[in-house]
């Protein structure tokens, strides 16, 4: 659904699965800071709000949207942790790299849901403009965080179910 339709952090808090014993690892990019640190605000706070305690959380910085995939490799592979969460915001500019960057991430993203045995959350807002990005960092629609960090802890507990 697309996001002028639905806030990123509406959720029904009663429908959130316990966090007990969870451990999750956040990957949030450097570039567009005044965005990425929203994001990564809103998941933190979403996932203490839920009873994950700061111990239970690793948070990793990486320059940029493209390094996202690596910084989940390593957090995954490394750090004993039941699900990764990626923050990055890429605006499109007047070149090509929008593209590039949008589609390595993606790609990435799923090549990582596929290849390794935790969920990897995918929580890169690819927008037209600035404000947009903004919008869905705890503007107007929400904050993207809140909205992947309730994913990451229904994707565990599913895992955790089957």
């Amino acid at each position: 659904m697309a996001t002028a339709y639905h806030n990123l952090s509406e959720y029904d808090a009663s429908a959130i699965p316990s966090t007990e014993n969870m451990r999750f690892g956040i990957v949030v990019s450097e570039w567009n800071p005044d965005v990425t640190e929203r994001l990564l605000a809103g998941a933190y706070e979403t996932l203490q709000k839920h009873g994950v305690t700061p111990d239970q959380i690793e948070i990793q910085h990486v320059p940029g949207s493209f390094e996202l995939v690596f910084g989940a490799k390593l957090l995954a592979e490394k750090c004993a942790v039941d699900a990764v969460i990626v923050l990055g915001a890429v605006v499109r500019g007047g070149t090509p790299h929008f593209d590039y960057v949008c589609q390595g991430v993606t790609q990435g993203v799923t090549q990582l849901n596929i290849s390794q045995s935790i969920p990897v959350i995918f929580g890169l807002l690819t927008t037209d403009t600035m404000q947009q990005a903004l919008d869905r960092a705890g503007g107007i629609h929400g904050n993207k965080g809140d909205e992947a960090a309730i994913t990451a802890i229904k994707m565990v507990h599913l895992k955790r179910s089957i």
